[in-house]
């Protein structure tokens, strides 16, 4: 299979990985626990951050032309405008992080320096996100910082932190069966 037709249908998998968990939702104030955030640090991590970013924007397009992905299976434009679209939107940066870091630091390394590089650009991403998502929350809802904070970051933050030891669990599983099955993640370059 060519690299590009490889990389696409493993994009559109993982756009359909994010689209089918990020739904399911815990509705415990103005922004639900969502699995949205393990979904894209997954495809972040796993297809690096060009395609786990596209897969992700993919996602993202979905919802705000009205296929009910978002949280609650709720969908359309109005969503991303609302309170927690700032939190949709720092997915982007989520997954381009999360992915960079792991890229440039860990993928073709074993070891700890491999689950730190994960762990790192989760970490990083994730803040980001919690960065946008509340400032985007305090312009909505005329909210302070203090209270933003603990409505929309602070009841999240062990839930995340279990986000992140999964996906840094699986996802050099995951990468070790696909290589195995013939599946890798770097780009081929062509021979002239």
């Amino acid at each position: 299979m060519k690299t590009t037709t490889r990389n696409l249908v493993l994009c559109a998998m993982c756009a359909a990985i994010i689209c089918v968990l990020a739904p399911i939702s815990v509705p415990i104030g103005p922004v639900p626990i969502s699995l949205a955030t393990f979904a894209v640090m997954f495809a972040g991590c796993l297809l690096g951050w060009k395609w786990g970013t596209i897969a992700t924007l993919v996602y993202i397009l979905l919802g705000a032309i009205g296929v009910p992905v978002f949280a609650g299976w709720t969908a359309g434009a109005q969503i991303i405008a609302g309170m927690t679209g700032g939190y949709i939107v720092g997915y982007l940066p989520l997954a381009l992080i999360s992915g960079l870091v792991y890229d440039i630091a860990g993928r073709r390394r074993k070891g700890a320096v491999r689950y730190v590089s994960l762990v790192a650009g989760m970490v990083l991403g994730t803040a980001v996100l919690y960065i946008l998502g509340t400032i985007w929350f305090m312009a909505v809802s005329g909210m302070d910082l203090g209270a933003s904070l603990a409505a929309c970051v602070l009841p999240f933050l062990p839930g995340d932190a279990l986000k992140i030891a999964i996906v840094t669990i699986i996802t050099p599983v995951i990468e070790k069966a696909l290589n195995r099955a013939g599946v890798t993640f770097e780009e081929k370059k062509a021979n002239a």
